[in-house]
């Protein structure tokens, strides 16, 4: 990577409306220094709407993946079990030995037989 020495930095904003909400990208500014963009992160952000937390990034700190480290993300083709969806059929599967297990003449053969 090609850095170039500049008198700013690139900072990444994340902020949470409430204490148990997920932090949220927000923005990207520029600045000089964290505490500027702190300042700056308030003064643009937090007058507008509520915020529980807030995280300023330097950029330089946050690792993006590669090209080829993105191929190690493809799935397998036959790991639809590991997704919940693979298990849909369960429903329908229970749903007929349910039917198929009380069926009417079974229900009748609880009685006995009579004379």
């Amino acid at each position: 990577m090609n850095e170039e020495k500049s008198f700013y930095q690139e900072y990444e904003i994340f902020s949470k409306r409430t204490s148990s909400s997920a932090f949220q990208h927000q923005f990207s500014l520029l600045a000089p220094n964290e505490q500027m963009a702190f300042i700056m992160a308030q003064e643009n952000f937090m007058r507008r709407e509520p915020v529980a937390d807030i995280w300023i990034v330097n950029r330089k700190h946050i690792r993006k993946i590669e090209n080829e480290e993105k191929q190690t993300l493809a799935r397998l083709d036959n790991k639809e079990y590991r997704t919940t969806k693979g298990y849909g059929y369960l429903k329908k599967k229970w749903r007929q030995y349910e039917q198929q297990i009380l069926d009417e003449k079974e229900i009748l053969s609880w009685g006995g037989e009579r004379k």
